[in-house]
């Protein structure tokens, strides 16, 4: 009798473990899927690389480990304030330089960027991405980019 209840819980800790596999399994692969993508926005030195990342970082957030899913958030958030900042302001990231505003933008505009632009190059979000780094090489193997 007592055998029954031990194979369930045994049953139940080889499911709860191959759901957790799957879950880094679809992360890893999501990763791997995006590699070259990242590897081509970072290359190309564009100013506005990390907003062009954005829908990929969101997607490896949406896959991402509980481990790294706050990390994954803050990043996300980050990038998102400084798009939505540029967006209001009609600023194209590419061009954007923080010495030389376009003409015609409004003081609160540019404080509305250089806040969010500080916040993503904060410490806490520098971590964040460290992290995430990280935890890619770790569960995945692979470097974020490639």
């Amino acid at each position: 009798m007592t055998r029954r209840p031990a194979t369930a819980a045994a049953t139940l800790l080889v499911l709860s473990v191959l759901a957790g596999c799957g879950h880094g399994q679809s992360y890893c692969d999501a990763v791997q899927d995006h590699q070259s993508d990242l590897g081509s926005i970072v290359s190309g030195g564009d100013r506005g690389a990390l907003i062009q990342a954005l829908p990929i970082f969101e997607d490896l957030q949406g896959k991402a480990p509980d481990d790294v899913a706050d990390d994954w958030g803050l990043l996300v958030t980050r990038i998102k304030a400084l798009d939505t900042a540029l967006k209001d302001a009609d600023v194209d990231p590419a061009t954007y330089d923080v010495k030389h505003p376009p003409a015609g933008l409004s003081a609160e505009d540019r404080g509305l960027i250089r806040r969010a632009a500080a916040q993503l190059a904060a410490s806490d979000t520098q971590q964040a991405f460290a992290t995430v780094q990280q935890e890619v090489l770790d569960v995945c193997h692979v470097p974020l980019e490639v």
